[in-house]
């Protein structure tokens, strides 16, 4: 299943790029989430339905037009094979005067066709939240005022 959203940043994309950069290094890109539950850490979901993940980043680009980090998050622990894998691209770009971050993913839900009927009964839409919570935090981190890109819009993209 592909999954995505995006988020508008009100400052200008070199600035956002260094600071992206400046998250990126080390483990600082997760660090609230690192700070409660350990390096590489955090919780991924909304309303309840949560599960402790591993997030992994590594480099894609840096330019003067975008900037991309690839990440995969893989839940740990018990029953953590019952969770999908997220590997996905987060990307920052230039939008006008500002900039625009993005996160674009897929992921296979687990447990064949009955995890596949779940996924399209409340899965999906766990998902889409999820990665929308994970945008909107990091455009905090990059932006003291994010202006998610569908404002006013009930869904975000999927």
């Amino acid at each position: 299943m592909f999954v995505g959203d995006e988020v508008r940043l009100d400052i200008g994309f070199a600035v956002a790029r260094e600071r992206l950069l400046r998250l990126s290094e080390g483990d600082a890109l997760l660090a609230t989430s690192a700070e409660a539950y350990g390096p590489g850490l955090t919780r991924v979901g909304v309303a309840g339905v949560s599960k402790l993940v591993r997030v992994q980043a590594r480099v894609l680009s840096w330019t003067n037009i975008s900037a991309g980090l690839a990440l995969r998050w893989e839940a740990i622990g018990p029953g953590g094979g019952l969770f999908p894998v997220l590997d996905a691209d987060l990307t920052l770009a230039p939008a006008g005067a500002g900039a625009r971050l993005t996160l674009a993913g897929a992921y296979r839900p687990p447990l064949g066709p009955l995890g596949q009927a779940l996924d399209r009964a409340i899965l999906h839409r766990v998902a889409v939240a999820t990665i929308r919570n994970f945008l909107v935090e990091v455009a905090a981190q990059l932006d003291d005022d994010p202006v998610p890109s569908g404002a006013g819009s009930p869904e975000p993209k999927a």
